[in-house]
């Protein structure tokens, strides 16, 4: 089985100037593919395999304005061709959204690196790790011991804002875990991350003392580069000037800080899950476009991630051979009661607590639509 690993690098001055440049280069050629592809179909041309757009990159580098494109690898350009006219092609196929140019403020500065020559090596003297990478050089990484011996798939180098970063497929094998026979049902919701039938509870980490220290620094960030730029405007128009930038980058350290937290929350909510080792987890198919249009809680499911915690599980359940279950959409977990099955359709969001006038059951509801799912049958 291949598995993701993704470790820090650690580069010196230099080697951070060429990755740089290096995401640049990649930036430049998704983009180029991406303008040839949109030029030739609103002339009414064919899809442009990446095979012939590549052909067309080459003699474009030969111009002597584009001789800087030489400076780095040339895997790097044939890839981000093959991801532009993917990406392109998606659209098409309804899988993605139409892609959008890389912006050189917004974007992720990421590229890619050959898998044949990407080499590894491991110093026992002072128990250092370092990745060759493509006209950088050898590169310093943390963790070297999560680094195998095996083949590299697919490697990418990319920057948070923060850290470089390198992560690459590797062989590990897929184990042959002994599963029990429960079935865990989860219910994902706003009160708590998710609320399983096994009486585990994962809370809602927006709410922990952590994150809310860390969102009120943020407010502040952005009240006070606010202020300036009102202070340095020019008539209709806004100056950014250095202190507003420096701002606004520990406006965007911020974020990064915040949104780790709380993937860091999902991952070990996933984990823990997935260590219990059931047979099957049944989850509610949640409707969260439909539900990001309440402007009263559009915020609140927004920062909780269930896309993440859905993607996230789905990845590690496979590993251990969990058989994951989407309930319908219009099941009615919340609404039918775990010990007689009498649906109450009058039941509103404001009631967590579900009372059955039918039996007399008295529960809290989230907990019951966990035990419901964990009963779903398709």
């Amino acid at each position: 089985m291949i598995k993701a690993t993704k470790v820090r690098l650690r580069p010196t001055k230099e080697q951070e100037m060429k990755l740089r440049q290096s995401a640049g280069v990649a930036r430049f050629a998704y983009n180029w593919a991406l303008a040839r592809q949109r030029e030739n179909h609103d002339n009414g041309g064919k899809f442009l395999n990446d095979q012939a757009l590549r052909k067309e990159f080459t003699q474009l580098k030969q111009r002597e304005e584009y001789t800087w494109l030489y400076e780095t690898s040339n895997n790097i350009t044939k890839q981000a061709i093959k991801d532009a006219c993917a990406a392109f092609l998606n659209f098409f196929r309804k899988k993605a959204k139409f892609p959008r140019f890389k912006n050189k403020r917004r974007s992720k500065p990421t590229f890619y690196n050959d898998n044949v020559k990407l080499k590894f090596k491991y110093t026992d003297e002072n128990q250092q790790g370092y990745f060759l990478i493509e006209k950088v050089g050898w590169v310093r990484v943390s963790e070297p011991g999560r680094i195998l011996d095996t083949k590299f798939y697919n490697p990418r180098i990319s920057f948070d804002g923060k850290y470089w970063y390198i992560s690459v497929g590797q062989d590990v094998g897929k184990p042959n875990p002994t599963l029990t026979n429960e079935s865990i049902g989860i219910d994902l919701g706003i009160k708590d991350l998710a609320v399983c039938s096994n009486n585990m509870t994962f809370g809602n980490i927006n709410k922990a003392r952590k994150t809310k220290k860390q969102t009120k620094k943020l407010r502040r960030l952005q009240r006070k580069v606010s202020r300036k730029y009102e202070m340095n405007k020019k008539g209709k128009e806004y100056v950014k000037t250095r202190n507003i930038m420096k701002l606004e980058k520990q406006i965007r350290l911020q974020h990064r800080k915040i949104a780790n937290i709380r993937l860091n929350h999902i991952h070990q909510a996933t984990t823990k899950l997935a260590k219990t080792k059931p047979e099957r987890i049944v989850m509610e198919n949640l409707n969260v476009k439909g539900m990001m249009k309440n402007k009263h809680l559009s915020k609140a499911i927004g920062e909780q991630g269930f896309y993440n915690f859905k993607r996230i599980l789905l990845y590690k359940c496979d590993f251990y051979g969990i058989k994951v279950v989407e309930a319908d959409r219009f099941y009615p977990s919340s609404k039918t009661c775990c010990n007689c099955g009498d649906i109450k359709k009058d039941l509103k969001l404001r009631d967590r607590t579900f009372k059955c006038t039918s039996c007399g059951n008295e529960i809290d509801r989230d907990y019951q639509a966990s035990i419901n799912l964990s009963r779903y049958t398709a």
